[in-house]
């Protein structure tokens, strides 16, 4: 079985959002990847450990990433937790601010259709910056494959995946013949810890990057465009502390007070 998992790389969680010239800005904060992303890790890895002890057909598990040339860390860490693999999608023409989810979703799409032979594509979630929570659907749509969303339990067997999804109402199981795609939410375990062998592995690794003429495809055009960031309207706000001579007098002005604003 190939599966591959879709990560990204994103600013640290202890990140403070600013508003800089009516844009969003991260400031000097790390990149890391996306932690949601860890589950997809985490969950292709429990799938190639359950069907190669299934069976004798060999399992793999590729890192798949778009983003500069800093991503490589993010991808190294998916290494280092124990994927076979790992390749960048990095192009000059490439505007990370411009790429929305369905230009991301057409790259991914691309670049797994040159891999080839592909059995299950796993996200996470959804992504820390943008949170939109879509690309997962929008690459299902494109490669015509099944999608499963939000899924906290997978399971394999002839030929099809059935997850049991975690949603409001509860849990839901579903199935699909492979191949698939699917989005992963916390359930499915938390993601191993990198060892020692395994972060040795991945700074040794070689990871190809792919450019856009590598996967046959061009810089994607954005359907949504953030045009501008509003700050946040300021509010004046005064506080009026009542006092009286017992509890009584005190109920009493605050009752008059809430009827002369017209609260009640």
């Amino acid at each position: 079985m190939k599966i591959i998992a879709c990560i990204k790389q994103v600013p640290d969680s202890e990140a403070k959002v600013r508003a800089e010239d009516r844009k969003v800005s991260w400031g000097e904060s790390p990149l890391v990847i996306n932690p949601f992303d860890e589950y997809a890790v985490e969950g292709a890895l429990q799938q190639k450990e359950a069907q190669s002890g299934a069976s004798s057909s060999l399992s793999t598990v590729t890192a798949l990433c778009i983003g500069p040339e800093s991503a490589r860390e993010a991808l190294k860490h998916a290494l280092a937790m124990g994927a076979d693999d790992a390749i960048l999608i990095s192009d000059p023409a490439l505007d990370a601010e411009r790429l929305d989810t369905l230009g991301a979703a057409r790259l991914l799409t691309a670049a797994i259709q040159k891999i080839g032979d592909v059995d299950m594509v796993m996200f996470g979630r959804q992504t820390l910056d943008n949170g939109a929570g879509i690309t997962p659907a929008q690459t299902a749509r494109l490669l015509g494959w099944p999608m499963l969303g939000l899924s906290g339990q997978i399971k394999v067997q002839d030929g099809n995946v059935s997850v049991e999804r975690v949603i409001e109402e509860g849990r839901q199981t579903v199935s699909a013949k492979l191949p698939a795609v699917l989005s992963v939410v916390q359930s499915i375990g938390e993601p191993r810890y990198p060892s020692f062998m395994g972060i040795r592995k991945a700074s040794k690794a070689n990871i190809p990057v792919w450019s856009l003429s590598d996967v046959g495809a061009s810089a994607p055009e954005p359907i949504v465009k953030r045009t501008e960031l509003m700050n946040p309207p300021v509010r004046d706000t005064a506080v009026e502390i009542i006092s009286g001579e017992s509890p009584a007098e005190i109920a009493e002005k605050l009752a008059d007070k809430i009827l002369a604003e017209k609260v009640l």
